[in-house]
């Protein structure tokens, strides 16, 4: 391959070829890596953030591409970006809910915007991003990929708003799969472990992360490449996976979530104690992508994106 955005050949069209796919918080990380992913499997690629000069340079990397800024907590914004996908690239049959943000430190030291600007991208942006493309969605009996979290299987202190955000989101997803599966339209939820990305990186600079990191059991500790993560998110979609798990044992992890809150309150309890009043100070949103979500926004008090008769 000579370019980066190129379609990878193998040996006949496979079940994303010619498909188009959106894909929230683009500019960036794992929805960078996934847009690149989709595209060398053929899909015509819907660049979705709040990043516009990343998104521009990305979409001329990427055949067929094209991108739009927008806040996805934003009905109305978003409402006219789905319009506009399928005036360009045409009816969407896969979105994928990626775009997402993080801070992290003691609940009663936190921001109370910074915490509710998590949970309403993380969540209330989820759910837009499903809600506006679910009409096309439905007309192409297609595929909905939440991106969550290890955060929704396993509790974690000093993470208050990303754990509570990533659990709604899972729980929004599988809602959602027993509402319209039996349209014909598969929803997928991706657990992600660390993945080595800006945010990550960020965050691991600050107290907070480095305490939280420090005491986790291996391998839950390790920041991995996101390389593996994108193909295995990759392989869901062409499957409809209704879970994908990236590292594989998380799988693990899922199948024992019922026993690790009161493990996690025990050993968090100890180390937690042992810091005394050393300081844990709060991080606000992390990583070049919380820069970009800013300050929340009051959204309007309607909801467009169902248009009339669908």
């Amino acid at each position: 391959m000579t370019s980066r955005g190129r379609r990878d050949h193998r040996g006949g069209p496979g079940p994303l070829e010619g498909r188009v796919a959106v894909v929230t918080g683009a500019a960036r990380g794992l929805g960078q890596g996934l847009a690149y992913a989709l595209s060398r499997h053929g899909a015509r690629v819907a660049l979705v953030g709040l990043e516009g000069e990343r998104l521009t340079r990305l979409a001329a990397d990427l055949p067929g591409a094209a991108h739009w800024t927008v806040d996805v907590t934003d009905a109305d914004e978003l409402a006219v970006v789905a319009e506009a996908v399928r005036r360009t690239l045409g009816t969407p049959s896969v979105a994928v809910a990626n775009a997402g943000v993080a801070l992290g430190g003691p609940l009663v030291d936190c921001d109370s915007d910074a915490w509710r600007r998590v949970i309403e991208v993380n969540v209330v942006g989820s759910a837009l991003t499903a809600r506006c493309f679910l009409p096309d969605l439905l007309r192409t009996r297609g595929y909905y990929l939440q991106v969550a979290s290890m955060a929704a299987l396993a509790p974690a202190p000093l993470l208050t708003a990303y754990c509570a955000s990533k659990a709604g989101a899972e729980a929004f997803a599988h809602a959602l799969r027993a509402e319209v599966l039996h349209r014909g339209v598969g929803v997928g939820i991706a657990y992600l472990n660390w993945a080595d990305t800006a945010l990550i990186r960020e965050a691991d600079q600050t107290a907070v992360f480095r305490e939280l990191r420090t005491h986790l059991p291996w391998p839950a500790s390790v920041i991995h490449d996101p390389a593996p993560y994108v193909r295995a998110m990759v392989r869901g979609i062409e499957r409809r996976s209704a879970h994908i798990y990236a590292p594989p044992w998380l799988r693990g992890v899922y199948a024992a979530r019922t026993l690790l809150p009161p493990v996690v309150a025990h050993r968090s309890q100890r180390v937690l104690a042992a810091r005394g009043d050393a300081p844990l100070p709060p991080t606000g949103l992390l990583g070049p992508g919380g820069t970009a979500a800013g300050p929340a926004r009051t959204a309007g008090p309607h909801d467009p994106c169902l248009r009339p008769g669908e």
